[in-house]
């Protein structure tokens, strides 16, 4: 196992970045973060890369902030929570793989994913009260946009973890998978993701996360918009590719 806290896999237009501090559960100290941080932007600006996959080392996906790396007062931990709106920023897809335990801003991670994809062995926590802390990153403000108020309340309230299945029922995973099969089946999906034209992959991400911001009137008015903008442009021109 290399030593680096951040691995990265390219398959042809597909990313993988595994985060690679397994004894400390994948914690986000600064040197992951910033590693993180550099490696999405470069995705973003890859003409090359159309969708990535973000997952962890076993036995954890990430354990949140690494209480220890930013225990001081003045730790820099504006660093993180710059990762933690970098993700949902992208212009291009990212999967969350979600292999073990993805706990307070390692579910903020998540979350900022475009979707969960969930090993059995996944659990899934907000313990920021059980800290003594408030989220600003997701998990009192994105969590109610993907399971609804009252089950962020009662994860948020009680800090207690969910596991694999619950977080299937409640809409905040897509799929569970056996650990083995759960990376296979994530490429699988961004391959399929990766055959289409990624200017209109792009487009329908912004669509849809734009639409899930406001109402139904006006997300409706915004497909409207965006679809009379590429009518413009000619429509249809992707050939899709075998």
């Amino acid at each position: 196992m290399t030593d680096e806290v951040l691995i990265q896999q390219r398959d042809n237009d597909v990313l993988v970045l595994t985060l690679n501090r397994p004894a400390a559960r994948n914690a986000l100290n600064l040197e992951l973060a910033r590693a993180l941080i550099q490696a999405l932007t470069a995705f973003e600006n890859d003409p090359g890369l159309r969708v990535a996959i973000l997952t962890g080392s076993d036995p954890a996906f990430c354990a949140g902030l690494d209480l220890k790396a930013f225990s001081a007062p003045d730790a820099p931990r504006h660093e993180v929570a710059a990762l933690l709106d970098l993700v949902p920023s992208l212009s291009k897809p990212i999967i969350a793989a979600v292999n073990g335990a993805a706990m307070t801003g390692g579910l903020e991670l998540a979350l900022g994913c475009d979707f969960i994809i969930a090993s059995t062995e996944a659990r899934f926590a907000d313990t920021h009260t059980r800290i003594g802390a408030l989220s600003g990153s997701g998990a009192t403000s994105r969590l109610p946009f993907t399971v609804g108020v009252r089950w962020s309340k009662q994860l948020s309230y009680t800090g207690q973890a969910i596991d694999a299945a619950t977080a299937l029922r409640i809409g905040l995973v897509n799929e569970v998978h056996p650990p083995e099969a759960l990376i296979s089946q994530v490429q699988e999906l961004a391959r399929r993701i990766a055959l289409h034209d990624p200017q209109l992959v792009g487009v329908v991400k912004q669509v849809l996360d734009e639409g899930a911001r406001t109402t139904l009137a006006n997300a409706q008015l915004l497909e409207k918009k965006v679809l009379a903008t590429r009518k413009l442009k000619g429509g249809m021109s992707w050939k899709p590719r075998d």
